[in-house]
């Protein structure tokens, strides 16, 4: 397509390539600028321009201008239709290159595999420079409303840069309209807003600051959500915005909430003083009267304060802490998690003990979630991974491409090394809001690879989950050849994991028309519709076109195992809601016995045949045998996998049910139970998932009676052994 660039002079742009499509606009490369992207409506509206005419008239001021890093992606310039009717349809913007998202780096397990120097300064230098963003941003009228780790990005040096600004409130000064921001996450959302209809309110800053102070809380507290615990309640655990909503902070000091820390998360005695005062000021004071938050600045002066405090530990210099601490909380915490150094030292990843698992344990499947966490890899020229549950979705590179962006990382952090000797964090005064801000260095592009060498570039980022860095490599192939199925797969993989389910849809779509024989598509494609789903108004459209996706897999080969377990969880899904429950409950199970026929060592399919029979003793008067169907489904599945933690974690809750029913089986139900949330949370904690080691926690509390003071003191469940 063709669009109309008029600053600093008229010039016709010819938009091909395109970079990421979301429900709104599509993103382009812009051949003839390499340093600028287009963002094109899908629909434009007189709103889109006035908004954007009311952007560009008033730019915020950037703090890292004087290092040359753009910490706010602001629109540049206006595009125009070139029909003749001067309609504005887009925007030009700046590229960011060399970033990723923000939650690369609070993740414990992502940061350690793309920079693992990455340590708790730079946490901070992270959230000092994000805080000096908000306040630019503030101070000039604007406010962000859709707060979330995806719209921020973070370099290896701590920089950050806010995008899709596109979406942030904006006020006209001069006609006083508000263009609102329609969107939210439910996670990042203050309590006032909380089940509110965005478009119809009007943001304010301290709404803004609420998410700010999550993801502040996230980047120090090693992923840790302010408002997530191990629940005492009874009944299932409450989302986050019902605990939002209810000011239920986990770690209040002024009102008892029903939730303890998650034993695995850091503990709050490890923040800075200055910093435990205003998370409580924006968590709980805040949650009265919203006016008590913290402002941006206020964040960025106690974090200057807490980063001021730093001391470094003598047995691991990767290791610092704030000074009102006795010992190296790292250390202990390292003790904690088994072995595994959350800040891991020269030594330890130049020997690669960083990327080792946390407990040795013999070679396992792989666990693929109820909601699918990563799409089925299509075989392609230079990329051949199985699907099978048998074999690991991502194979493992050899160790010297494994270590490349170690490497790189190894040297950025030389460079920030000899910056810290040359000028010991001397702040940077140019504005208001700059605080000790490191440069980034400029990474080298080679235009002469072909399309062959971008592929295998994407590849192996693909290998090591450095999905930004996969998705770069794969728009550059795209530019030689983008009519090459097989690229826009493994770009659309790549934005899946991205959690960017518009993009890998386009992607996917355009697959299957270059090759409507791609069945790997089609499986994807439906997974990416069941994602879509649980945001859409009209989820049943997009159930029905999930299960199309499948149809058409299953129609191109009557084997495809993906595509019928797929098929049978988004039925199982459509059943909670439907008419005929019983009906879909059946062809869902259908589906799975099926999926076994074809493959009896698949353990995903007997787990999610016996979520089905649970779900179905819910509303039978025969609710033993059914029980009893999805116990033998669960222990099958176990057999073949003895470390998928959800199906010791779903027969425990069974069991639960059972032992509440009486009968002569009750205690021997319950003690089961017992052993089997007990086994669920160790082996979700020796895989990393949080959310289903949090939840086993939260089910051994009402298991226990809510006796979890004596749980959480106990070690014995983190070591494995089994107390009754």
């Amino acid at each position: 397509m063709q669009v109309l660039r008029c600053f600093p002079k008229q010039e016709i742009l010819s938009l091909n390539v395109s970079l990421g499509r979301g429900g709104e606009a599509c993103i382009y490369a812009v051949p003839s600028h390499s340093n600028l992207v287009a963002k094109v409506y899908h629909k434009p509206t007189v709103d889109h321009a006035y908004k954007l005419q009311a952007m560009l008239a008033n730019p915020p001021e950037n703090p890292t201008a004087s290092l040359g890093h753009i910490s706010i992606a602001w629109p540049l310039d206006l595009l125009r239709a070139v029909d003749g009717s001067d309609r504005i349809i887009g925007f030009l913007m700046p590229r960011i290159r060399g970033m990723r998202p923000i939650i690369d780096f609070y993740n414990p397990r992502t940061r350690r595999q793309h920079c693992p120097l990455f340590n708790y300064q730079y946490l901070l230098r992270t959230a000092r420079n994000l805080a000096a963003a908000f306040a630019a941003l503030h101070n000039s009228g604007y406010c962000i409303g859709d707060v979330n780790e995806s719209n921020i990005l973070v370099s290896d040096t701590a920089l950050v840069t806010l995008v899709d600004t596109d979406s942030f409130q904006v006020i006209d000064p001069d006609s006083n309209a508000v263009y609102r921001c329609p969107v939210g996450k439910p996670e990042f959302t203050p309590p006032e807003l909380q089940n509110k209809i965005f478009s119809q309110y009007d943001r304010e800053i301290t709404h803004d600051l609420f998410g700010l102070g999550v993801i502040i809380f996230q980047l120090l507290m090693e992923g840790t959500h302010p408002f997530s615990g191990i629940y005492q309640g009874a009944g299932e655990p409450p989302a986050y915005e019902s605990r939002i909503a209810a000011g239920h902070f986990t770690y209040s000091k002024k009102r008892q909430v029903p939730y303890q820390p998650t034993p695995i998360a850091p503990a709050w005695e490890i923040l800075h003083p200055a910093l435990q005062e205003l998370f409580l000021r924006c968590f709980e004071d805040g949650h009265q009267n919203p006016h008590l938050r913290p402002s941006a600045q206020t964040w960025l002066s106690a974090i200057a304060e807490a980063e001021d405090s730093l001391v470094t530990c003598s047995v691991n210099p990767q290791h610092n802490y704030n000074n009102h601490l006795h010992s190296c909380p790292w250390c202990e915490r390292t003790l904690r998690l088994g072995g595994r150094d959350p800040f891991p030292s020269h030594k330890a990843i130049a020997a690669k003990e960083h990327l080792k698992p946390r407990i040795p344990t013999k070679k396992r499947a792989n666990q693929p979630s109820h909601r699918p966490t990563q799409p089925a890899i299509p075989l392609s020229t230079y990329w051949q991974t199985g699907v099978s549950q048998k074999t690991p979705l991502y194979q493992r590179l050899k160790q010297q491409k494994k270590f490349y962006p170690v490497a790189l990382c190894l040297l950025g952090f030389g460079m920030l090394g000899y910056l810290d000797v040359m000028v010991k964090f001397t702040n940077v005064t140019q504005n208001a809001y700059t605080q000790q801000s490191l440069l980034t260095p400029q990474k080298q592009t080679n235009n002469n690879l072909n399309f062959a060498d971008y592929y295998k570039q994407g590849h192996a980022a693909y290998k090591i989950r450095d999905y930004a860095r996969a998705i770069e490599n794969f728009n550059q192939a795209l530019e030689k050849d983008p009519n090459h199925s097989k690229a826009h797969i493994n770009r659309a993989n790549a934005r899946y994991n991205m959690k960017d389910y518009e993009g890998a849809l386009t992607d996917y779509t355009a697959a299957l028309k270059i090759n409507p024989q791609e069945i790997k598509a089609f499986v994807n494609r439906g997974n990416v519709r069941y994602m879509l789903a649980e945001y859409s108004n009209d989820p049943d459209r997009e159930y029905t076109l999930a299960i199309a996706d499948f149809n058409n897999a299953i129609r191109l080969n009557s084997k495809e195992i993906e595509a019928y377990i797929r098929r049978g969880v988004v039925r199982s899904q459509m059943a909670k809601y439907s008419g005929d429950s019983q009906q879909d409950y059946q062809l869902a199970l259908n589906d799975f016995s099926k999926a076994i026929n074809l493959n009896p060592t698949k353990a995903e399919a007997y787990y999610q045949r016996g979520v089905v029979y649970s779900q179905i003793a819910q509303y039978s008067s025969n609710y033993v045998q059914e029980y009893n169907r999805a116990i033998a489904d669960f222990d099958q599945a176990l057999s073949i996998n003895s470390q998928m933690a959800k199906a010791y974690l779903k027969r425990g809750m069974i069991r639960y049910e059972l032992s509440q029913y009486g009968g002569r089986n009750a205690n021997t139900n319950r003690l089961q139970a017992i052993d089997d949330l007990q086994t669920s949370a160790k082996v979700s904690l020796e895989l990393e998932d949080m959310d289903n080691y949090q939840q086993a926690l939260s089910s051994l509390c009402i298991v226990v009676e809510n006796k979890c003071d004596t749980l959480f003191q106990s070690t014995s469940m983190l070591n494995g052994e089994t107390t009754r």
